[in-house]
């Protein structure tokens, strides 16, 4: 069950600028970032050679790909925000991703959401961006500040 239902346009709008969660904590293992370098191709050492990342990488062993941590954002999103009330939800694609921080094999991340702006674009259409915030258990910095670019179409 998500922390925050949202049901319409109207609920959507008077979340903006509240603070989202933390999700419950999910761990990034070797076999998912192996799985990821599998389908992706890539397969850079940093994140699949065990033994050459243990000498030669400045994190210690391998990290996860920050498109793998990006992706696992869509997984994180159930648990922070469910929406209804609306016709259709289509992802719009993302405004600035950054990746302040590694997540290293074996670590354990989390989100935290906020919904930054609610905008009708015409055509029964709305554009939610939302801010979401990824951390390593532990860390100093997140691993992944990124804004999600979402549209809905609302009416019957």
């Amino acid at each position: 069950m998500a922390l925050v239902e949202i049901d319409g346009i109207e609920q959507a709008r008077a979340l903006v600028g509240r603070a989202i969660g933390p999700c419950e904590w999910r761990e990034v293992t070797q076999a998912d970032i192996d799985e990821f370098a599998r389908l992706s191709g890539d397969d850079q050492w940093i994140h699949v050679d065990v033994e050459r990342a243990a000498r030669e990488s400045p994190f210690g062993g391998t990290v996860a790909h920050g498109n793998l941590t990006l992706s696992l954002i869509d997984g994180m999103r159930r648990e922070l925000i469910a929406s209804r009330g609306f016709r259709l939800g289509v992802n719009y694609g993302w405004n600035r991703v950054r990746f302040p921080a590694p997540v290293p094999a074996g670590s354990r991340v989390r989100a935290s959401a906020e919904i930054v702006s609610v905008d009708e674009v015409g055509g029964g259409w709305y554009q939610q961006v939302t801010r979401f915030t990824v951390e390593v258990e532990g860390a100093e910095k997140p691993c992944c500040v990124a804004d999600s670019v979402g549209r809905v179409l609302v009416g019957d």
